[in-house]
């Protein structure tokens, strides 16, 4: 699979230092606030972006099926969590699938309990997952389609950092070691 890279996010995000924390994530320049995120849970309830107000927040867009970039992310995320020891109760790793055809709020978050339990999955009817990927400049597709319920989806393989103050921070390309992003947490939760 050869994920897409998310244009207009990358366009958003500057690579130049600001004063303040020294992070090994791409920085929003400017910061602004995260997106009104809403979408399903498993258990009928509802995630809301903006009532994790207090904590930082990961959020990854892939989909169950997916052979190679989500569970390697997933993967990596358990190595954060467990890096960050108690502060971890304080972060938020969500998973949001863009495939809303296979992967309902409980497949998604059956597939995140595999990594952690703590881990949040969430999906949605197909509006609700094209305007998730619109508020974060995320892209996907069908490719490989071998039958109806049988393909690949290329999509982007971005992490998006949201700070305690409900800010979009930092931006982590795939290949970004477990060992800095820990890092970044760290001090956002110590800097918001």
């Amino acid at each position: 699979m050869a994920p897409l890279v998310a244009a207009a996010v990358l366009l958003s995000a500057q690579g130049c230092k600001q004063n303040g924390p020294q992070f090994n994530g791409v920085n929003f320049d400017p910061i602004e606030p995260a997106p009104a995120l809403t979408l399903a849970r498993a258990d009928g309830s509802v995630f809301d972006l903006k009532a994790q107000r207090g904590s930082a927040v990961l959020i990854f867009f892939g989909y169950t099926h997916c052979p190679d970039v989500c569970p390697t992310t997933l993967a990596d995320w358990k190595k954060v969590k467990r890096a960050l020891g108690p502060d971890s109760s304080r972060v938020k790793f969500v998973f949001i699938s863009v495939d809303p055809e296979r992967d309902t709020p409980q497949i998604a978050q059956s597939y995140v309990n595999a990594f952690d339990p703590t881990f949040i999955g969430l999906s949605g009817d197909s509006a609700q997952i094209e305007r998730a990927k619109a508020l974060f400049h995320v892209q996907s597709s069908k490719e490989a389609i071998k039958s109806a319920t049988q393909y690949d989806v290329s999509h982007s393989a971005s992490v998006f950092a949201v700070d305690p103050r409900n800010r979009m921070r930092l931006l982590y390309q795939f290949d970004m070691p477990p060992e800095k992003v820990t890092d970044d947490i760290k001090l956002l939760l110590r800097n918001g």
